[in-house]
């Protein structure tokens, strides 16, 4: 039996997600609407091999209990870091926020001893984690020529790419979709879960993303909605509801204009609005305002390295032992003292804090060492 799951586990590893969805289901609009969390923030297809274990790295987690289910946090995604925050400071931590790290402090060349920050202050620590990406840490933070070459190497031409945009709405009426075949300002079912909307088949995801290969955002982007605000009314005022959209597929750098040209952003936002508008008539008028956040913004506001929402890849070359790179997928680093604690280590990205509390454990296994 354990031979059994060891070949399906590895099948699964190394397949692309539509072999996986085939095998286990008939309609093309059920496997659509699995896929989409095979390739969500990545440039990968569908056919894409490996895209499989990305399929189950999102389906595996679970809430209060219970397996393959997400869930919304009251008050927005804020009150996670606010929660793990308060648990902190009860513990006797003190946070500092709004202060931008420049550089880490390096002695004796190869360990740290704390981090300098943008306003010259210098904070000493014999001990510093990175929730960094692994490209900022090493190759933004660390001073020149302190890390091995082969390890530079390996984190300059690791795959950061994205062709993720993230779309926050503010609207004044929930949207009625046509397949619903009601009229109603009330917030329904078909309100609470993930709304997707331009994937009715595998082969129409794979078709925005060959647009992106190509050098172009989808010509029928892939968006999943969510409303929030239909089960948190902490974060919309009455009447009002907050829609966000996660988008497939906009390329870093579009071959045919700049998401520095505000026309080009707002041409590509009106192309997502007129899709959800072919499903919800009247969509487009119910918008109050919208924030865009495209790869460059996600790379120059939040700092994911190529707008990478996992902090790199999740392809085969980059899980497990492999992540960040080969040989330091411990949490550990070449610089004694320096240790990585973010999505860009193992198991990866997603809302689990996983990567934090492995690294947690690694350093306290470093420090109790006699």
């Amino acid at each position: 039996m354990l031979v059994d799951f060891g070949r399906d586990f590895m099948d699964l590893l190394l397949s692309p997600a539509s072999k996986v969805l085939n095998k286990w289901f008939e309609t093309d609009v059920l496997k659509a609407t699995l896929a989409t969390d095979a390739v969500i923030g990545s440039t990968a297809s569908v056919h894409t091999p490996g895209s499989g274990y990305v399929l189950l790295h999102h389906v595996m987690g679970e809430t209060d209990g219970e397996r393959g289910i997400w869930s919304y946090v009251e008050g927005g995604m804020g009150s996670v870091s606010s929660a793990i925050a308060n648990a902190a400071r009860e513990s006797g931590a003190h946070i500092v926020t709004s202060a931008e790290v420049s550089q880490l402090m390096i002695k004796d060349s190869d360990t740290v001893n704390g981090v300098l920050l943008a306003d010259g202050t210098e904070v000493l620590s014999p001990i510093v984690l990175s929730n960094a990406t692994p490209y900022k840490t090493f190759l933004e933070l660390v001073p020149n020529n302190t890390l091995p070459d082969d390890f530079t190497r390996a984190l300059k031409y690791s795959d950061y790419s994205s062709a993720t945009t993230k779309i926050n709405l503010a609207v004044d009426k929930l949207p009625q979709f046509q397949c619903c075949k009601l009229n109603h300002p009330d917030a329904g079912p078909q309100h609470v879960g993930t709304i997707h909307i331009g994937s009715e088949s595998m082969e129409e995801i794979d078709l925005a993303c060959q647009d992106a290969v190509n050098g172009v955002p989808s010509r029928r982007p892939v968006i999943e909605m969510t409303i929030p605000s239909v089960l948190d009314k902490t974060i919309s005022p009455p009447g009002k509801h907050v829609i966000n959209l996660f988008v497939q597929y906009t390329p870093y750098k579009p071959s045919d204009g700049s998401w520095g040209d505000s026309a080009y952003r707002e041409s590509f936002a009106q192309k997502c609005f007129s899709l959800i508008e072919e499903y919800a008539p009247g969509f487009s008028s119910s918008i109050i305002g919208y924030d865009m956040l495209t790869p460059p913004d996600l790379e120059r506001e939040i700092g994911l390295t190529g707008g990478n929402i996992f902090h790199g890849a999740m392809g085969l070359d980059s899980l497990f032992l492999m992540r960040p790179v080969k040989g330091w997928s411990s949490y550990r680093t070449p610089l004694q003292g320096l240790y990585l604690c973010g999505s860009g280590t193992h198991p990866g990205g997603g809302v689990m804090g996983a990567p934090g509390r492995n690294a947690a454990h690694v350093v306290l296994q470093d420090v109790e060492k006699p």
